[in-house]
């Protein structure tokens, strides 16, 4: 059981990350899973994974997922959804199969998923393409907005009780009652924005201060996303990284836009920002990962 609040939690719906029975997981992925553990060492970091794992040699695991194992305050753990939400606000609405009607049920899973971990224990959830670059530790009750219109899902805290409980569980609810199976993004960062509307009493994410949200903070997009999507490539760009780099030093995590960026390659040891983001906040991954990170 995670101490409540606590903790820094990571989920895995791909389906990809049990091949012949053994744990893998992506470079990239695995980074993200070590900056939280380095810049946070006094919070536990969960890796929560969909797919179950029949071997559980670690031995036989991926080099940079023993990597993570270095770091005495990761856990990697299986999630069997059947039981995890059970007992939980969306158990019926789980059963009735709508999660499994969804055009695009594994993302959906990851949107339903990190809500229901932090109604059930609090803390930080992140994206498995985030990269912590300062201690979240201490911070309670936020999100960030990737924009001037929307708040994102990539990065969410609720404390176990009080406001924080309060507003998961309105999360909570709003999947139960919104759930869009044909929409990528309504379950993600719609429900966020949605529940912070109604809670702050305002529709633009700019009038939402920490003493319109009942000490709920939404961060400005520098904090965890200073390079909007539609500049996902400037993390690969040499010729202006050092412009790069300099919009990233007021940031406590960043968000590399793996959906977009999945297939662009990093060579180690370039100065690519993405490489330079690295080499300093996952140095064992990094180093582990081979010629192409």
């Amino acid at each position: 059981m995670p101490t409540k609040g606590k903790s820094i939690f990571f989920h895995e719906t791909s389906c990809a990350s049990s091949i012949k029975g053994k744990l893998v997981l992506t470079p990239r992925q695995a980074c993200a899973v070590e900056s939280a553990a380095k810049m946070n060492p006094d919070l536990d970091v969960y890796l929560l994974f969909a797919s179950p794992i029949k071997n559980a040699n670690v031995s036989q695991w991926s080099g940079v997922v023993r990597q993570l194992l270095t770091y005495p305050n990761v856990r990697i753990r299986h999630v069997s959804l059947d039981r995890y939400i059970a007992g939980s606000p969306l158990e019926d609405w789980y059963r009735r199969g709508a999660l499994q009607t969804s055009r695009w049920p594994r993302s959906h899973a990851s949107d339903v998923l990190r809500f229901l971990t932090l109604w059930k224990f609090g803390g930080t959830y992140l994206d498995l393409d985030i990269v912590v670059t300062r201690s979240l530790s201490g911070m309670s009750n936020f999100a960030g907005a990737e924009s001037l219109e929307d708040v994102a899902a990539g990065v969410l805290n609720f404390a176990h009780d009080g406001v924080g409980h309060e507003m998961v569980t309105a999360c909570l609810e709003d999947l139960r009652t919104q759930f869009r199976g044909d929409s990528w993004g309504h379950n993600g960062p719609g429900v966020i924005t949605r529940v912070l509307r109604q809670v702050c009493g305002v529709r633009k994410v700019r009038h939402m201060t920490p003493e319109r949200c009942r000490g709920f903070t939404v961060h400005p997009p520098s904090a965890f996303y200073p390079i909007p999507w539609q500049k996902w490539r400037l993390y690969f760009d040499e010729k202006d990284a050092d412009r790069t780099m300099s919009k990233l030093n007021e940031s406590l995590a960043i968000h590399v836009w793996n959906k977009f960026s999945v297939a662009e390659n990093i060579t180690v040891g370039s100065r690519q920002p993405y490489a330079q983001i690295a080499k300093k906040f996952c140095p064992k991954v990094y180093s582990h990962c081979g010629k192409i990170f």
